[in-house]
């Protein structure tokens, strides 16, 4: 299934990159985050507790942010087990200056299995979707804060 996502803030390349790069940041910002803890280098052990719709569930996985090119884009990995089935997205997130603001944009290829590719493809990127507007929601209250 294949997901894209962008959004656009009101701050640097450099500050949005800062922030999608900081474990605290993420921990705050990814929806139902319950513990990222590193292992590595841009390696995290998560645990993430959803209750969307029909998609209610802990998951537990990896998270990983590699070929970076900063400010300007990089990979994220994502792998998850859970009673409700498992998932998996591999993804590039890019960062573009326009007009004095940065637009991030996550184009990812997922894949779902168990519980959660039974609901179908449209609810599951549906919910996808969703939870990728609040992250990208979340991390623009965390600009905000920082600015002030």
């Amino acid at each position: 299934m294949r997901i894209t996502f962008q959004h656009t803030y009101a701050a640097t390349r450099e500050k949005v990159w800062e922030l999608l790069q900081d474990q605290d940041t993420l921990v705050r910002t990814l929806p139902g985050c319950k513990r990222l803890h590193s292992v590595g280098d841009g390696l995290y052990e998560t645990e993430l507790g959803l209750d969307v719709g029909p998609i209610k569930g802990l998951f537990a996985g990896h998270v990983q942010l590699c070929e970076q090119e900063a400010p300007a884009r990089y990979r994220l990995k994502l792998s998850g087990r859970g009673k409700p089935g498992e998932l998996s997205a591999d993804s590039w997130v890019i960062l573009e200056d326009k007009d004095g603001k940065t637009v991030v944009t996550c184009d990812a290829d997922a894949q779902v299995t168990g519980l959660l590719a039974s609901v179908g493809q449209r609810v599951t990127g549906s919910v996808a979707r969703m939870l990728l507007g609040r992250f990208f929601k979340n991390v623009e209250t965390e600009l905000r804060r920082s600015a002030s």
